[in-house]
């Protein structure tokens, strides 16, 4: 992996944001930074999701009369696997270069740590588990999920155990302690 790219996930996993951009930013501002390409699902008129190809960011509101309230945000690292070029927004491209198919867990964990920056391991939801194994970075927020074993669910796209899934944030301590509860952990 490019150190480019690497450098995009460090920044997003430190910073909990994507571009500076975070999961509570309006519609419009996302769009500001990360450019008009995109796809729009929108689940009744309540939710919305503007898929970028890697990224995702979600928001709902209480009616439609009511302005957007961001959710979450995610990145799809998984997709990248399908070497589509176009997943990977020009914005995001212009800043950190080329992006490969996989991104090792290991290799963003030990960059992580230089900048004293943990991730600690939490409770997969057991409908994963443990198929998959997520790691957690308190003072941004995100979570990591990564390959943890081969399954019919743990595979798709080519991955292989120890790559990452996916990046999403937030996940919120509250979160964490239900998921630590839920499993005895």
């Amino acid at each position: 992996m490019t150190p480019h790219s690497l450098a995009f996930y460090v920044d997003v996993v430190t910073t909990g944001t994507l571009l500076g951009v975070g999961f509570t930013d309006s519609p419009d501002h996302v769009t500001e930074v990360l450019g008009p390409d995109f796809a729009e699902d929108t689940f009744g008129d309540n939710s919305m999701c503007r898929d970028y190809g890697l990224a995702e960011f979600y928001w709902d509101r209480a009616s439609a009369h009511h302005p957007w309230s961001g959710h979450h945000f995610t990145l799809q690292v998984h997709r990248l696997a399908y070497r589509d070029r176009t997943l990977v927004n020009n914005t995001l491209r212009a800043r950190y270069g080329r992006f490969t198919p996989r991104l090792r867990f290991e290799k963003l964990q030990r960059l992580l740590v230089r900048r004293g920056v943990p991730l600690w391991e939490i409770p997969e939801i057991p409908a994963s588990a443990p198929y998959f194994r997520t790691f957690w970075q308190p003072d941004s927020q995100v979570a990591v999920s990564v390959i943890g074993t081969y399954g019919e669910y743990s595979t798709p796209d080519n991955l292989r155990v120890g790559d990452v899934y996916s990046v999403h944030a937030p996940v919120a301590a509250k979160e964490v302690e239900w998921r630590r509860a839920r499993v005895g952990f």
